[in-house]
């Protein structure tokens, strides 16, 4: 027997308003987007958690809440106080204390800490993007029995917030290309009509 964890890291948040306490950043329109696509993934990929675990912090509880609300998740998410920014012994110590009957948990937390956790466990892996999130098999029966020597698998690893953005930059290309071929044209025109006029004189 396994147990599954998705760890998430929360999606893009605003730096907007530099008066905004860290703790209180909302998450901007791209991290909202991402969130969505996270919880259809878990959706589509019938890996909807059993416990959904988050930092308290704005930017993470609002990811928390989107990935809950579009994945089907039936029950609350749990909020932790001691997960905002937290170190790896954190999410191992709480973990470790999860009843047995829950197969499939998520955490939805904050590098640097959450980064490390992954790589301690996998060590494949080496960087987890904002808004992007990545499916563990522990290879334990118990939660208890969690450590960072467990022998862990990585399945599957989701970075929608990265695609967001290039599909925008490939969008603005091509409507840069789009502008000029437009430019092009137009002088194009007149330069023939500028010349046309000049030979008719």
């Amino acid at each position: 027997m396994t147990k599954t964890l998705l760890l998430m890291r929360h999606g893009k948040s605003s730096w907007k308003d530099k008066k905004i306490p860290d703790h209180e950043r909302p998450l901007k329109k791209r991290g909202k987007a991402a969130s969505a696509e996270i919880g259809k993934i878990l959706r589509e990929n019938e890996l909807i958690p059993q416990a959904i675990i988050s930092s308290p912090a704005l930017r993470a509880s609002e990811t928390a809440e989107i990935v809950a609300k579009e994945s089907g998740f039936p029950g609350k998410v749990t909020f932790i106080d001691s997960f905002y920014m937290a170190e790896p012994d954190v999410y191992i110590d709480y973990l470790k204390g999860l009843d047995d009957s829950l197969e499939r948990v998520m955490i939805v937390s904050h590098n640097p800490g959450l980064e490390a956790f992954m790589q301690l466990l996998d060590g494949r892996l080496e960087a987890l993007p904002t808004g992007s999130m990545v499916y563990l098999c522990l290879n334990i029966n118990h939660w208890s029995d969690l450590s960072f020597e467990t022998d862990a698998e990585m399945i599957g690893f989701w970075d929608p917030e990265t695609e967001l953005e290039h599909k925008k930059e490939a969008l603005e290309k091509r409507e840069q290309e789009m502008a000029k071929d437009k430019k092009d044209k137009k002088d194009k025109k007149e330069k023939k009509q500028k010349k046309e006029k000049k030979e008719k004189k």
